[in-house]
């Protein structure tokens, strides 16, 4: 039987807010089908908030699906927040999902954040589509994609979107190392506990910049 905490709201996917719920409608074509709908969701999110890794980690509101929405900006959580969020608040069973990974595409600033280049925790969405659960990633838009030559994470509903291991130049992007398992709400207690003992620079305000100016591959 399917836990139906993936369709209520929770702490951080607080599918019950009422800007959530208006810009879930508002990305929906009349008569669609759930995986119609997650498919126009996943691209609306994915696009519409900016990726950028220099917030404030320690702060929840990082994490919070309407914060998110309102900031406009957020981090591979965040985004997989707020797009698990929308599913909920259209019916469509949703969670959010963690692995390990080791990310090629750094910047010298977000490398000495993190104190290297194994990022822990790093999320995507998964969807409960036609009896099977389904995962999306929406972290990195097209932008930001067609800049660094990697290829954009397409999503059609019924296979995995995770990070592609090369990029359009066939030069190493991510690595999956471990997976951490899926979640019905942001384990946010976990994830910084994880931080304090391996990035312990993430917690704190890293200001502004543009992530996108500064990264390479490495």
């Amino acid at each position: 039987m399917l836990d139906q905490r993936f369709l209520q709201p929770a702490e951080f996917i607080d599918s019950d807010a009422p800007s959530v719920q208006a810009y879930a409608e508002a990305s929906q074509k009349a008569g669609g089908s759930a995986l119609e709908q997650a498919v126009d969701l996943y691209y609306r999110v994915r696009e519409d908030i900016r990726y950028t890794p220099y917030l404030d980690y320690a702060d929840p509101e990082m994490y919070r699906a309407s914060s998110v929405l309102r900031n406009g900006f957020g981090f591979c959580i965040s985004k997989a927040s707020l797009l698990a969020a929308c599913g909920r608040a259209l019916g469509i069973p949703s969670r959010v999902g963690f692995g390990d990974v080791t990310n090629h595409l750094n910047s010298p600033r977000l490398r000495e954040i993190n104190d290297g280049d194994i990022f822990r925790w790093h999320a995507f969405t998964e969807f409960y589509l036609e009896e099977r659960w389904v995962k999306a990633t929406p972290a990195f838009n097209l932008e930001l994609c067609t800049k660094f030559r990697i290829r954009p994470l397409e999503f059609n509903g019924r296979e995995d979107s995770i990070f592609h291991p090369f990029d359009a130049d066939q030069r190493r992007h991510m690595e999956y190392l471990q997976m951490r398992g899926s979640f019905a709400d942001v384990p946010l207690a976990d994830i910084l506990a994880t931080w304090r003992r391996y990035s312990p620079k993430m917690l704190g305000n890293q200001g502004t910049g543009d992530f996108g100016a500064e990264a390479e591959i490495v």
